[in-house]
């Protein structure tokens, strides 16, 4: 019944290498399943071009046309390929049901220890091998001690699966050492014990931060950016709900600037908000903007009418295109503190890739991290996962001037990653030290 198992997922290259790749799956519908493949698509460093999504309810057909950030990014396809299929509903019954009986069990925690020399990007060094071995940080501790010796603890997942066996830890360890080589004193994997739970995570912060990391008003009119580019943007979202041109469905028609992420926040927003996209067309990037067409129902497959749910589904779609992640940087007592926070899924998975870009940002622009950490955080209305960085300061990059903080914070530019936000503003934080203060980014 329906079609081999095989055919699932196809992945087609086309002739030049600059050319979208594109991801068709054709499956089994089930709740959330655009946002699930979105997420790992996310996951391995790939942009989504354009897409097409269709559903009945039951059957679905989705062709996502995708691009490796950086253009050099070299893409496990094979890897890719297994990781969207085992989230897709198989077409054979028995194997469904298999897999139905087994999803609800959460996945084993490891903890990675690495114990290094200290070296400028030796965080990210370390992540960059976690995520190509598909990896996934769930929570990390980082300590510098006294004499210039790292500490990283790692409590990680495996997405393949495979951290149970003897070789895949081996394979891990001995890759790490390989990759960091000299600066390596050891590494050990193990599993965690009950008392370094991800769900015990939690971290506190103090008020006054957490008041203006979490809270965002947000403006009914586009808000006026200032860029370092000759071209200044606007920074809008618009949401047209249309109710009359299908006699099923609610038309979402969705304009706002690009960004990394972005259909994985929309489809995030929908599936959190117990939203069935029937029809979705997101069309290629003009002018740094992204138009996207959602044909949606509620989860009985009615139409939305009720003025207020759909206020309500606006407002939370146009948050999560506005603010996808919330920056702070801050003094936590002599040092700089870089705080990054962004919302989790109600089924409890953060956003990926985010600690990745954050490491990046900062070895691109030497800036050192004393010491790192990943927790939860709740506020009334949802849990959000918080990076902290507590930085090194330098005469290269004087992170104390309040000029560079209000730098980094205003000058932002929500179509490409916080790398870019802190590359552009690079030299004026060179130039302009002034006393410190705290200022926010809403990215």
């Amino acid at each position: 019944m329906g079609i081999a198992w095989d055919d699932v997922v196809l992945i087609e290259h086309r002739g030049k290498s600059d050319e979208p790749t594109s991801i068709t799956v054709n499956c089994p519908d089930k709740a959330g399943l655009g946002c699930d493949l979105c997420r790992i698509v996310l996951e391995f460093g790939l942009y989504v071009t354009r897409g097409d999504f269709a559903t009945d309810g039951k059957w679905c057909y989705i062709v996502l046309w995708v691009v490796p950030r950086p253009s050099s990014l070299k893409v496990d396809w094979g890897s890719l390929k297994n990781r969207l299929m085992s989230t897709c509903p198989s077409c054979m019954i028995s194997f469904y049901l298999n897999q139905q009986s087994t999803a609800s069990a959460p996945p084993s925690v490891y903890l990675l220890k690495v114990f290094c020399l200290d070296k400028k990007g030796l965080l990210h060094d370390v992540t960059k091998i976690l995520c190509e071995l598909e990896l996934t940080i769930q929570r990390v501790k980082v300590m510098t001690t006294p004499d210039d010796k790292v500490l990283d603890l790692f409590f990680i997942t495996d997405c393949m699966d495979l951290l149970h066996t003897k070789q895949r830890r081996d394979e891990t360890c001995e890759h790490l050492s390989n990759v960091l080589g000299e600066y390596c004193i050891s590494c050990e994997l193990q599993l965690s014990g009950p008392e370094c739970e991800v769900q015990q995570g939690f971290t506190s912060l103090p008020q006054e931060v957490a008041e203006e990391l979490f809270s965002c008003e947000l403006s009914k009119e586009a808000v006026p950016m200032s860029s370092v580019s000759d071209t200044a943007k606007l920074k809008k979202a618009t949401i047209t709900v249309d109710n009359l041109l299908s006699p099923v469905h609610t038309l979402l028609q969705i304009q706002c600037v690009d960004q990394k992420g972005l259909i994985y926040d929309i489809l995030r927003t929908s599936k959190d908000c117990d939203i069935r996209i029937a029809f979705g067309r997101i069309q290629s990037t003009a002018k740094g903007y992204r138009t996207i067409d959602l044909f949606i129902q509620t989860t009985d497959g009615k139409k939305i009418f009720d003025d207020e749910n759909i206020k309500s589904l606006c407002s939370c779609l146009k948050e999560e295109m506005l603010h996808p992640l919330r920056v702070t940087v801050g003094s936590r007592g002599p040092d700089t503190e870089l705080l990054v926070a962004n919302p989790v899924e109600l089924s409890g998975k953060g956003r990926p890739r985010v600690f990745y870009d954050v490491t990046i940002a900062l070895k691109e622009l030497g800036i050192c991290i004393f010491s790192a950490e990943i927790a939860r955080h709740s506020t009334a209305e949802r849990q959000w996962e918080v990076y902290r960085f507590r930085l090194d300061e330098s005469p290269e990059y004087p992170l104390a001037s309040k000029k560079a903080r209000i730098d980094i914070v205003d000058k932002q530019r929500p179509t490409v990653t916080m790398y870019v936000y802190l590359q552009e503003n690079k030299r004026k934080l060179k130039e302009n030290p002034e006393p410190s203060e705290n200022h926010r980014l809403e990215s």
